[in-house]
């Protein structure tokens, strides 16, 4: 069987799409359709359904997209394994995704002290909210992902990575600098946001939720993006913001921010590790992964 075909089949029923289909395979929209025609005319069935405003794949065309990915998966380690040499220099490309959090702060450096070791990869870090990190991933654009919170997904599987502080972040002698302050304390001040999508903000609205309050409860001033935003304005005076401590280290160290505690709000979460389902990986991925744990540990 022709595994363009079924790649081509695989991209359409995952961006539910010919064109977005054919611009994640870089080729044209009708060289995406010939390639579904094909292979549903060699099979005798029809894969997909077209009436609606979005291409979904029939019942014919569900069981064979399961198999496809695993046939897919099979192509591609085959592949990698006779294009690297088990032994010897790791080489090769790896394109890597993580949330502002941790891509903002602790995954450069490792990725610099990784590629440092082994300077024939080379590595390509996308930096963005968590749930475009964790889409990239399932649609194959990137290999790997890091993110701060698990959001579900058919396409992607979740691993835990490393566990990160999450702190509540103040100016310079504000009247929470270094203490515990209640939830009816935090009422009264003005908070900054990340923006829907971040993953700091989903372990804290989940955390509050837990703890019988909501978002819309508190004194919400400012929704400013993404970590480096909500720490600028933090900085500058006009609030404060729930941020990873990763982030705000080397602040807290030169006096210009500090932290404070909020009972009943557990502030750590998992790091997790994103993998797209049925893709094998590469040497060079596994690598990093292994890197990575013993530097994180």
């Amino acid at each position: 069987m022709d595994t363009r075909q079924l790649a081509a089949f695989c991209a359409v029923v995952e961006r539910t799409s010919f064109s977005q289909a054919a611009e994640q395979l870089g080729v044209t929209q009708p060289a995406v359709s010939l390639q579904i025609r094909s292979l549903e005319k060699r099979l005798g069935v029809q894969l997909l359904d077209r009436s609606g405003r979005r291409v979904e794949p029939t019942e014919a065309g569900r069981r064979l997209y399961r198999s496809a990915l695993r046939l897919l998966a099979q192509e591609e380690q085959l592949l990698a394994e006779l294009g690297e040499e088990i032994e010897g220099e790791l080489t090769g490309r790896l394109e890597l995704g993580a949330s502002t959090g941790p891509g903002g702060t602790v995954i450069p450096v490792v990725l610099c002290e990784f590629q440092q070791r082994h300077p024939e990869v080379h590595v390509a870090l996308t930096v963005s909210d968590t749930q475009r990190i964790v889409e990239q991933v399932a649609r194959r654009e990137l290999e790997l992902g890091v993110v701060g919170a698990a959001r579900r997904h058919r396409g992607v599987a979740f691993e835990p990575f490393f566990r990160d502080e999450v702190v509540l972040a103040v100016p310079r002698g504000h009247r929470f600098a270094g203490r515990t302050v209640t939830l009816d304390e935090l009422r009264d001040e003005p908070l900054i946001l990340m923006q829907e999508g971040a993953g700091v903000r989903q372990v804290i609205d989940d955390e509050l939720r837990a703890a019988g309050v909501r978002l819309r409860d508190l004194d919400v001033r400012l929704e400013l993006g993404l970590q480096e935003s909500a720490r600028s304005a933090v900085l500058a005076g006009y609030g404060v913001t729930f941020i990873s401590r990763s982030a705000i280290e080397n602040d807290v160290a030169g006096g210009t921010l500090a932290v404070a505690a909020v009972t009943g709000l557990d502030a750590s979460r998992e790091i997790s590790l994103v993998r797209s389902v049925g893709r094998a990986e590469t040497r060079v991925a596994q690598a990093f992964v292994d890197f990575a744990r013993a530097r994180l540990a």
